[in-house]
Order: C-alpha cells, then structure tokens, then sequence
C-alpha cells in the first residue's frame, strides 16, 4: 500500500504574545495618542461607531485618557452618547475603576470602558456588578488588550471585551434602528459587497452609514457614504483631525481629483474635503445598481489619484 506523504501540508507560523509595552513604551505619550487615532479598532469589537470627541479631558483633579461618541447620523436625528475611555499599560485596578465613576459623574457621560492588561475577578465582579444595578443607558466595558505577532511580523493590537452589559446587543440595535434603518444600510452594503466583489473594508452585517478606506500613502482616508437622498465620497484625515492639519497631504492631489472626476464640482465641511455626490433616492432598491457601481468608481478613482506620483494622474 502507498503511504501518504506529507508534503501537501502547509507549514504554518506560531501566534506569539508580546509584551505590550513593546508596542507602545508610554501609556499616555503613545497608547492614548495611538487609540484615539484608531477609535475603529475599539469600535469593531463594541459593535458601535466611536468618534473622538477629546483626550486627556480633565474632569475635576483628574484627566480621563479619552471621551467619545457613539454617533450615528441624521437618518436618527443625531443620537450621541459620550464614552469615558480608561486605559492601562498594566493590570486592572480599583483606583482607575473610581476614576471611571468620577468621569461618568463629572461628564454625564453613559458609557465606560475600562482597557487594561489584565483583569482580576474583583474587577470583573465590579463591572459585571454595575450593568446589573445601573439602568439603561449606561454601559460599563472591561477590554483586556494584548499584542500579537507571528515571527517577524509587525506587531498587532488585539482588543477582547471581556465584560460588557447582557442587553448590550440589543441596545445596540434599538439605537441604530436595526428594525428600519440598520436593516436598510446593512443590504444596501451587502448589494455593494455582492455587486463588486472585490469591494475593501465591508465586513458582513456592516450596518453604519459611512465606510472608510485607509490610503496609507498619505495617512487620509477615502470615505463612502450613504444618505437617504444621495450617496457621496469624501476625503478625511485620522480620527479627529482638523481640516488644516491633513490639507497640506491631500493639496496636491486637487487638481488631478477634479481632472480623474471630469470636473465634477466639490465642496468642502469642516472636516470633510473633496465631496462629490450623486443624488438619488436611495429608498429605491432599484436605484441600487446605478449608485452601488457609482460608489465604486469614484472610490476607484480616488484611490489611484492618491496612489499616484505627485497628484498626477495615471
């Protein structure tokens, strides 16, 4: 008989833990300022959109590392929560825990979630303790976060929630108006993905109104957007960064822009730059096709002018 080799067999890397503080040396001088840079890497295991309202907040005679919003769009009538965001570069401790309370209290914020090494049980027991006895809406988190790599790769954050409100789920859903509006965006995303399969950035069940494409060449992001009588593309910076301080990378690619766009007009927000619409009623499902395949060709188009030498066009 002839035996069977193992030749077809891959030879797979091992997942390695790293110590987080080769990663970021300094909670406050490079976790925080890292995080709220990459509020989407939280936001992607809370299930809710975080956007970056400030850092370091002071709040009586301490500082909370990060507040933010859980914000959805106009389709809602602008629901915002502010999240008190507590980090540790260390194990969990009752300090911080208190610290929590107090920004809560001094922010009417609803929402809190703890980020540390580690956590003890007492730790978890008080989360879990505070969901059970508090009334909606407050939300309390316990994100334990480690890093990642396997052999000589970069390292890699890894955000795992291991306490989070039993209802969460659902809330999240009555908030965002799954029954109505989520389902709405939550197809309308999957025509896309299905329409164009090689679509970046949408994974399955992705129900917000805005998807976001890192163009890592010049740190901006190329974002898609889905209203109820149009849908759009735009340019933005890194969470939270004012016009004037990504204007500089993104100037040089104007003029290419409106040549790639056949003089398509833009106009600009406060944060928003290079904006092209194309209006339509998006409640037709018979629309979709036209705006789904628009979508990608400006996204397309976007991309390979911000990939290209100086601005000009390829």
């Amino acid at each position: 008989m002839e035996q069977k080799g193992d030749m077809s067999l891959p030879e797979l890397a091992k997942l390695e833990s790293v110590d987080v503080r080769k990663a970021w040396p300094h909670e406050a001088l490079q976790f925080t300022p890292w995080l709220s840079r990459n509020l989407e890497r939280l936001s992607s295991v809370l299930g809710v959109e975080l956007e970056l309202e400030d850092t370091e907040l002071s709040v009586g005679a301490y500082r909370a590392d990060i507040v933010a919003r859980i914000a959805f769009d106009d389709d809602l009538g602008q629901i915002n929560n502010l999240v008190v965001i507590e980090n540790q570069l260390a194990g969990a401790d009752l300090q911080h825990l208190g610290q929590i309370l107090a920004y809560l209290s001094g922010l009417k914020a609803r929402i809190a979630v703890w980020i540390a090494v580690d956590f003890g049980e007492d730790h978890l027991s008080a989360i879990r303790w505070l969901n059970e006895h508090t009334a909606d809406p407050f939300a309390f988190f316990a994100v334990k976060v480690d890093v990642v790599r396997i052999g000589d790769s970069q390292l890699a954050p890894v955000f795992n929630v291991l306490e989070r409100p039993n209802e969460w789920n659902r809330q999240v859903e009555k908030a965002a108006g799954l029954s109505e509006i989520g389902e709405f965006r939550r197809d309308f995303w999957a025509h896309l993905a299905a329409r164009h399969p090689g679509a970046p950035d949408l994974r399955p069940g992705y129900a917000f109104s805005n998807v976001w494409h890192k163009d890592k060449r010049n740190d901006l992001r190329i974002t898609q957007f889905l209203a109820r009588d149009r849908v759009g593309v735009y340019i933005i910076g890194n969470q939270n960064e004012l016009k004037e301080h990504f204007w500089p990378r993104l100037e040089p690619y104007l003029d290419a822009l409106k040549g790639a766009l056949n003089d398509e007009s833009f106009f600009h927000w406060e944060k928003h730059c290079c904006i092209t619409e194309l209006k339509i009623n998006s409640r037709d499902r018979d629309n979709w096709d036209e705006m789904v395949d628009w979508l990608e060709d400006r996204r397309r188009t976007y991309e390979r002018v911000l990939q290209s030498s100086s601005g000009s066009a390829e």
